[in-house]
């Protein structure tokens, strides 16, 4: 594992207990340019990793706990008149930031939705016809609850498209909660130091972006988001009935970058296929629409990417 990696899940440690898995795919998706989606039930710690997270690497953060009454001007920022210049002036909103925390992104409107997500693909926004480049590195870490679903907003599957991984957050393991327990009623802070800079993030982006990835590589990616489109060409009749709608290719280029950027945690110059095979749930889960057959079978997104990965011929 690369040492700088070790020494991010330490300083984290101290405050989050059991998430070594979840900060390695958050460090996967920043250092490969993407954004992340945290799903799991309240309570599980998903906004203290993302905090944790945002200390280590030493980066500016803004959280935005989105409500139904949250609006674009308070994501993207807004123009105002001010009399002493007789112009407007730029009001920057909580996007103007390295990390966003964008917490319960299904608690608000579409529009709010749209706003966040357009910005998250252009790199800049439009405010009043002029334009702002977004600061870099720029990473939206969204968080949305699945069981309280009274008064939420699903993302559309065009926006959840836009984020490179889908990171589910299970309840800890029986030792992780008594751990979690002593640390919460000892009442000692921990502190945080960060461990890099956003200069030398941005040179170990360039560095993932050399990983080598072989051209079978490539084509064992493209034959794994065909087959979501297609299963019965790869002898998995048995899916398509159960498949909605498959990975776009945005799906295929994320899963080659998500793998570059695990190889490269890894400590590896180039690409395997078990690195694929890694990162594949986590950037297609979001990505595959089930049909209602699926979801009477009690069938999940999951179980059809073990298929999926079980029935690709690997290089």
């Amino acid at each position: 594992m690369n040492p700088k990696l070790n020494e991010i899940l330490q300083e984290i440690e101290k405050v989050v207990v059991g998430k070594n898995e979840i900060v390695e795919k958050i460090m996967m998706a920043v250092l490969a340019g993407g954004h992340v989606l945290m799903e799991d039930v309240p309570g599980t710690g998903k906004t203290t990793t993302a905090m944790a997270f945002a200390k280590v690497l030493g980066l500016d953060t803004r959280r935005v706990q989105f409500t139904s009454d949250t609006v674009p001007s308070d994501i993207i920022g807004y123009s105002v008149y001010e009399k002493q210049t007789g112009g407007f002036v730029f009001k920057p909103g909580a996007i103007m930031t390295n990390l966003l925390l964008a917490d319960e992104i299904n608690r608000t409107s579409s529009k709010t939705q749209s706003a966040l997500l357009e910005a998250m693909e252009e790199m800049r926004v439009t405010v009043d016809g002029q334009t702002y480049p977004l600061p870099s590195p720029f990473v939206v870490l969204a968080t949305q609850n699945p069981i309280e679903q009274e008064g939420t907003y699903p993302l559309p599957e065009a926006q959840v498209d836009r984020f490179m991984l889908k990171v589910v957050i299970d309840y800890p393991k029986l030792e992780e909660e008594k751990r979690i327990i002593r640390q919460n009623i000892s009442g000692e802070k921990q502190s945080i130091l960060p461990v890099m800079t956003t200069a030398e993030i941005e040179a170990a982006r360039k560095v993932v972006r050399e990983v080598y990835l072989d051209e079978k590589i490539e084509q064992y990616i493209a034959d794994i988001v065909f087959a979501t489109r297609y299963p019965e060409k790869y002898n998995l009749k048995e899916l398509k009935g159960l498949i909605g709608f498959g990975g776009s290719p945005r799906a295929s280029i994320n899963l080659a970058l998500a793998a570059r950027s695990y190889a490269f945690i890894k400590h590896r110059g180039y690409v395997i296929p078990e690195d694929v095979r890694a990162v594949c749930y986590e950037v297609l889960r979001h990505r595959i629409g089930l049909t209602y057959e699926a979801e009477a079978e009690n069938m999940t997104t999951d179980q059809i990417i073990s298929e999926i990965i079980n029935a690709v011929e690997v290089p």
